[in-house]
């Protein structure tokens, strides 16, 4: 529960900050309420879905984020291309369901997440180990469909399994 106390420094902290007003005591309250509300949401899920697993996710995060930036950028070159030359680069919306190796809600999240982040794709539906995915282009979705994303989820997943 310790994250709790740094919570509710930062929540303050950044409320304080944001919002500029330091002397007028409603104003101040109203930011307090605020703290507490957020603090009692995050003690619930705290509750339900211990935050402690996921703290072992940090060692691989920044290698993870590093691949789904390059994809992310290369996603947004590929559409733009078809925004500005659709004769040359046609559209080819799909929707399609694919299997998910995830095992917990953490690591389906990711991954719904990742797919919806990346340019051209969207996550429309995850139901038990399967994502309906929506992708812009055929390519996209033929590309979550060889597994590298998957892969890479699962990876970081393990973690804290």
């Amino acid at each position: 529960m310790l994250y709790l106390v740094f919570l509710t420094f930062g929540l303050a902290t950044f409320w304080l900050l944001m919002s500029g007003f330091w002397d007028n005591p409603l104003l101040l309250s109203f930011g307090v309420i605020s703290v507490l509300l957020c603090l009692f949401f995050a003690w619930k899920i705290e509750k339900k879905y211990p935050f402690h697993k996921a703290i072992s996710l940090l060692p691989g995060l920044p290698l993870f984020w590093m691949w789904l930036f390059k994809e992310v950028v290369v996603a947004n070159i590929d559409v733009l291309k078809r925004i500005w030359l659709p004769e040359e680069f046609p559209l080819s919306p799909t929707i399609r369901t694919l299997p998910m190796s995830q095992k917990t809600r953490l690591g389906k999240t990711t991954y719904a997440n990742a797919i919806t982040l990346t340019p051209g794709t969207i996550s429309m539906d995850v139901k038990g180990n399967e994502v309906t995915v929506y992708g812009l282009l055929k390519e996209s979705v033929d590309d979550l469909e060889k597994g590298e994303m998957d892969k890479r989820v699962s990876k970081l997943e393990k973690r804290i399994l």
